[in-house]
C-alpha cells in the first residue's frame, strides 16, 4: 500500500479547490481576439496583489461530457475514462477588478481550431467555468533604469497590464507581435517615456518578426528589467541575445515560452522542463 503524500510538517497536502467563474459579458476586441469577463461568488477572495503577469488554469470538459460545473476533478479521473477528463488550458489574466469582482481574460480565436477559443466564441452570460489559480511572479521593478517587454498575443494581456502599472516616468521599450494592424488593440496605450511598437508577422512564422525587431533595436544604458514571453523558439533566441547584451540575473529577467509552434499545450507543458534545462546547459557551455 502506498504511503499518502505529506507536506513538510507531516500533514497530508491540502486539496486544491477550483474556483467557479460565471460569464458576465463577452466582446470581440479584434478580429481574432475575444474578451471574456467572469464574475460571480466563486471569485470572492481572488487576490489583487501587485503582479502584472498572472495566470489561471481553465478546466474545459470535453465535448459531450456527462457532467457539468461544478464537478470534482479527482472523482472524474477516478471514475471516468481519460477521454472524459477535463482539459487544462493556461491563460494570462488581462485584468482583475476587485471592486466589481470581475476577472477579464482574452482568448485568441481561429474558428474551430483549439479548445478555449471556440469556447470563448460561444460563451454566453451565465455560462460557468472552473479554474485554478492565480499564479504568477512578475511585476515591473520600480528601481529599474528601463524596461523591455516583448511578446506575442499570448503575452499581450500581461504586457498590457504592465503598461497600466508602470510607475510614473518609467522608460520602456515594448514590442508586441500580432498578425497584422487589424489585431492591434486600441485600449493598449503607452505613457510618455514608453516606446510601444506593434510588430506585424504577416505570413511569417510566429516569433520571427518579434526576434528581428528586438535584436535590431539598441538597448538603453543602465540596468534594465526584462520581460520576454511568448512562442518558445522566439524566447530561446531572444534569451541568447539578451544574455550577451545584459546578462540574465534572475531578479531582473522574466523569460518564458508560453507555447511552442507545432505542439499542443499538453505536449509543450510535458516537455517544457526538459527544454528549459537544455537551454540552461547550452548557456553554461558558452565561453565567458
Amino acid at each position: 500500500m502506498t504511503e499518502p503524500r505529506r507536506t513538510g510538517d507531516g500533514r497530508p497536502p491540502r486539496k486544491r479547490t477550483p474556483r467557479i467563474g460565471e460569464v458576465v459579458r463577452t466582446s470581440r476586441i479584434t478580429p481574432h481576439m475575444i474578451r471574456v469577463v467572469l464574475g460571480g461568488e466563486g471569485l470572492a477572495g481572488f487576490p489583487s496583489g501587485g503582479l502584472t503577469d498572472r495566470y489561471v488554469k481553465l478546466l474545459f470538459p470535453p465535448v459531450g461530457a456527462t457532467y457539468g460545473v461544478p464537478y470534482d476533478v479527482e472523482q472524474i479521473r477516478a471514475e471516468l475514462p481519460s477521454d472524459q477528463w477535463p482539459v487544462t488550458r493556461t491563460y494570462t489574466v488581462r485584468a482583475w477588478d476587485a471592486a466589481a469582482g470581475e476577472l477579464t481574460i482574452d482568448f485568441v480565436h481561429h474558428g474551430d481550431e483549439g479548445l478555449a477559443g471556440p469556447w470563448a466564441a460561444a460563451a454566453q452570460p451565465g455560462d460557468l467555468i472552473q479554474f485554478m489559480g492565480p499564479g504568477g511572479a512578475y511585476s515591473p521593478r520600480p528601481d529599474a533604469d528601463w524596461h523591455l517587454l516583448a511578446g506575442d498575443e499570448a503575452a499581450l494581456p500581461a504586457i498590457a497590464a504592465t503598461l497600466e502599472q508602470f510607475p510614473a516616468g518609467a522608460r520602456a521599450l515594448v514590442f508586441v507581435e500580432v498578425a497584422g494592424p487589424e489585431e492591434e488593440q486600441a485600449d493598449v496605450v503607452a505613457a510618455p517615456g514608453v516606446d510601444l511598437r506593434w510588430v506585424h508577422r504577416g505570413d511569417g512564422f510566429p516569433g520571427d518578426a518579434l526576434v528581428a525587431a528586438v535584436t535590431a533595436t539598441p538597448l538603453p544604458e543602465g540596468r534594465g528589467h526584462l520581460f520576454v514571453h511568448g512562442e518558445a523558439f522566439a524566447v530561446r533566441t531572444l534569451r541568447g541575445h539578451l544574455r550577451d547584451r545584459c546578462g540574465l540575473d534572475a531578479e531582473w529577467t522574466s523569460l518564458s515560452g508560453y507555447w511552442r509552434r507545432g505542439d499542443t499545450e499538453d505536449r509543450w507543458q510535458a516537455s517544457k522542463q526538459e527544454w528549459n534545462a537544455a537551454i540552461e546547459a547550452e548557456e553554461t557551455a558558452v565561453p565567458s
